[in-house]
């Protein structure tokens, strides 16, 4: 086992990093930029090394000071959260050639994964169901004109290298493609270096659905069922659960069946989630996978009673996994909560927190590095904490989430908490019926808040 681990991230991931640590009796290092000296992730962890100023492409995605700081505190591991360095393929080869354990997926399999056309070739090759689309790179516009005739619009460009929802544009007919393409390709450039583009036919009414999975250095993989990630604005989740309420029992199989497939095709070793599209008649189709820890992993830890870092460093030491396939036996809600004002089109709002209060209670989890006095540096992304709660049912986790958010104080900077507060009360939402266009039509009101 591992005597000392680096985390390289930071905020409550770093946190949730170095709890699990302690709690199996590993030291751990953290790094910062200057901006986030006063974070609990440098206060908790058994030693801090600064590496650089704010920007994160001078300090956390600087490879080069993280190594640095593994190499001056004789880490022998380094888990690098998400975000940042979590998926880059020359970071994990690089920890691997200074002999340092990387706890996330291997170079090859970060590229083999992480470019989106070779991913949906590779799952093709293992039986997956994928959406129709263009096999690999479009060379030209002539032919992105054609594959669009071939397929049938609506039609999705997509950057290879993207994420975030940079690069994504949706074509309902011909006569707007042209734009997209250029559109698209400038901002694929602009965002990742890469202007290549793939397209997919768009599936209409989507839910976002993904299946956490479990690979092991012995080839054998596992799921740990599904979280429906469908409640999204400009492609990035706000709010997610499990179960799906979408979800049935045949469709959970197939779907848990077709991830363990597609892990141990590739032989997948860590925790990773592989991502699909499901359309209204339940049909689902391979989107990505995403070779890393995801922000949403709390809800399936709460259902199942399962620590998912600590699962991660077991593998990455070598220990097999068990192998079992896991169904949820409660219900989890997890709702971000990001410094921006839902009020003003979701502005981002950094600056210091004067006044919090915590929710609490049976059921209640809160992932955060935040307290009063904390100050939010206006650099890096804006969540600030993740409120999760867990109860029987639906209807109970939905309640709780209710009288949770009520609970929750935070002055001196604006925060999605009204927002939520909101949701908990939208008759789709609490139907259940919700897709990835929900916030297209989502309004808020003033008068529900307090």
């Amino acid at each position: 086992m591992f005597k000392k681990i680096l985390v390289a991230n930071r905020g409550e991931i770093a946190l949730r990093v170095i709890r699990t640590c302690k709690e199996m009796g590993i030291k751990t290092v953290a790094v910062y930029s200057t901006a986030d000296a006063e974070s609990l992730h440098v206060k908790f962890a058994d030693e801090a090394v600064c590496i650089g100023p704010p920007p994160s492409s001078e300090s956390y995605l600087k490879m080069s000071n993280i190594i640095a700081a593994a190499e001056i505190t004789n880490a022998d591991a380094i888990h690098p959260g998400y975000g940042f360095l979590s998926e880059n393929a020359k970071f994990s080869k690089i920890c691997e050639e200074h002999d340092i354990k990387f706890i996330g997926a291997s170079a090859e399999m970060i590229n083999r994964m992480g470019d989106k056309s070779n991913a949906k070739a590779t799952m093709l090759e293992a039986g997956v169901p994928c959406v129709p689309g263009s096999e690999g790179i479009i060379e030209d516009y002539e032919t992105c004109e054609k594959l669009a005739e071939d397929i049938g619009y609506p039609v999705m460009l997509k950057a290879s290298a993207g994420g975030g929802g940079k690069g994504m544009r949706a074509v309902w007919k011909k006569e707007d493609l042209k734009d997209a393409w250029e559109s698209a390709r400038q901002e694929s450039k602009a965002a990742f270096g890469n202007n290549d583009m793939y397209m997919e036919k768009l599936i209409e009414e989507p839910r976002h659905i993904e299946i956490q999975v479990v690979g092991d250095s012995t080839g054998k993989a596992c799921h740990l069922s599904e979280r429906d990630c469908s409640v999204q604005r400009r492609h990035q989740k706000l709010t997610e659960e499990v179960p799906s309420p979408f979800m049935t029992n045949a469709l959970r199989k197939k779907m848990g069946d077709a991830a363990v497939k597609a892990a141990e095709y590739i032989k997948y070793e860590g925790a990773g989630t592989v991502e699909f599209l499901v359309d209204k008649h339940r049909n689902f189709y391979f989107m990505e996978m995403n070779t890393r820890i995801q922000v949403e992993h709390p809800i399936t830890e709460q259902v199942i009673d399962f620590d998912l870092i600590r699962e991660q460093i077991l593998v990455a030491a070598g220990v097999p996994i068990s192998g079992k396939n896991y169904t949820p036996k409660l219900h989890s809600i997890e709702c971000r909560i990001n410094a921006e004002d839902p009020y003003n089109d979701f502005r981002p709002s950094p600056g210091r927190i004067t006044t919090l209060h915590a929710p609490g209670g049976h059921g209640v989890r809160l992932d955060t590095h935040v307290y009063a006095g904390y100050v939010i540096p206006p650099y890096y992304d804006s969540m600030i904490a993740k409120l999760i709660t867990t109860a029987q049912t639906r209807e109970e986790a939905i309640n709780k989430m209710k009288r949770a958010l009520d609970e929750f104080v935070i002055e001196g900077i604006k925060t999605t908490i009204p927002f939520h507060r909101q949701l908990m009360d939208h008759p789709d939402y609490l139907a259940g019926n919700y897709t990835t266009k929900f916030m297209e039509d989502f309004v808020m009101e003033k008068i529900h808040d307090k």
